[in-house]
């Protein structure tokens, strides 16, 4: 039985600041997507929303409110939440009741709207909470986090400012055709290095912003595709939703425990290596196998982060693939050929959507101006909150 689903339409709402509703994003989204599939809406029978907890009720209840506001059909709907992951956990949700047979046709949508500054935990006393602790005790914003990563990268591997800088000079000029990105303007290594240190080493074009935006997918059955005419649609091959494993829990950092006589052995891979891990094995592929990635560069240093961490290169060479223009459009192995986050911003529920949706423009050769040529496998990866992250592998 073939684990594959149909990604038959994608559709985005412009990045930006643009001051309205979320809901008004995520419909103009969805209905973007419906446009591109050619699907009739009352084909679609499950609607899943990607849940925003700062935009109040309609937030919370987010698949019930894009069908309201997209017109009752009579669709199930659900509503996921998980951060930065969300996206790829609410995609995973469609997919999962379509291979289920529940499902033929499921729309998948996510939006956001957004305060000024960086994102803070929601209100209230969470005292089980790493994040809540993280931000409330010790004053760890995510800009520090983001710092301390790219401080252990300067230390173990011989990263540099400059090297920071080059990722966001490298994703300014693949976002400068992107039509829905919110920055399209390319910088300079001076540029990057002359704007104010936020949390050094990153500057404060190092780090992205936050952002108003929404995206949204429609997946089917393969037999619905064929149904439609699609003899070879793009496909989602894997979603990865794993959590970390004990007693490796530490979300980021290998495994410091110095116990040896804990009866738990450390597990073979950091929590965001087994992210990536999860969706190879799952495709039945390797990372030698992909073409392009989309991942998760809510600061620079991150991205070099996640390079190594998705196998795309060895620990610590994710550096020199930079230097060597390797991940530039026409390098080895592409890297936020949309122009990431850096262009984007976070529009949180959205972003892990957006990556799926620059992947099929890619994969169907329609991405134009930032166009990875021959293009033919994509994966993405984001982390969120608490032990949630993602990772999708999509294919032509």
């Amino acid at each position: 039985m073939s684990k594959d689903v149909a990604v038959l339409g994608v559709g985005m709402h412009p990045w930006g600041k643009w001051g309205q509703s979320f809901v008004k994003y995520g419909v103009a989204a969805a209905r973007a997507a419906l446009a591109d599939s050619g699907v009739n809406w009352q084909d679609v029978d499950f609607i899943v929303g990607g849940e925003t907890v700062r935009n109040g009720y309609g937030g919370y209840v987010a698949g019930a409110t894009f069908a309201q506001a997209l017109g009752w059909n009579g669709a199930r709907v659900a509503t996921s939440y998980a951060a930065c992951a969300t996206g790829a956990q609410a995609l995973d949700t469609a997919r999962a009741r379509i291979l289920a047979g529940l499902s033929e046709v499921a729309l998948v949508v996510g939006a956001d709207t957004t305060p000024k500054g960086f994102l803070a935990p929601v209100a209230g006393e969470r005292w089980d909470d790493p994040d809540w602790l993280r931000f409330r005790l010790m004053g760890m914003t995510n800009p520090a986090y983001f710092a301390l990563n790219a401080r252990r990268r300067i230390d173990l591997y011989g990263a540099t400012a400059e090297d920071f800088a080059n990722v966001k000079v490298k994703n300014a000029k693949h976002g400068l055709n992107n039509p829905n990105a919110r920055y399209r303007k390319e910088v300079t290594v001076e540029n990057v290095l002359a704007s104010p240190v936020v949390s050094n080493p990153l500057h404060l074009l190092d780090i992205c912003a936050t952002s108003d935006g929404g995206a949204a997918i429609l997946l089917t059955s393969m037999e619905y595709a064929r149904k439609m005419g699609i003899a070879e649609p793009v496909r989602i091959k894997a979603i990865s939703t794993v959590t970390p494993t004990f007693p490796q829990t530490i979300m980021d950092m290998p495994n410091f425990s110095t116990d040896s006589s804990s009866a738990v052995p450390a597990p073979e891979r950091t929590f965001k290596e087994s992210i990536g891990y999860a969706a190879y094995e799952e495709a039945g592929i390797s990372p030698e196998d992909v073409d392009v990635a989309e991942v998760y560069d809510l600061a620079t240093s991150v991205e070099l982060d996640w390079i190594e961490d998705l196998a795309l290169c060895k620990r610590g060479e994710a550096e020199h693939l930079l230097r060597a223009g390797d991940t530039s459009i026409g390098g080895r192995i592409p890297v936020n050929p949309s122009g990431g986050l850096a262009c984007f911003g976070e529009a949180v529920p959205a972003q892990a959507l957006a990556q799926v949706c620059e992947l099929t423009w890619q994969l169907r050769g329609q991405a134009e101006g930032r166009q990875v040529e021959g293009a033919r496998i994509g994966i993405t990866a984001n982390q969120g909150l608490f032990g949630h992250g993602s990772s999708v592998i999509v294919s032509a």
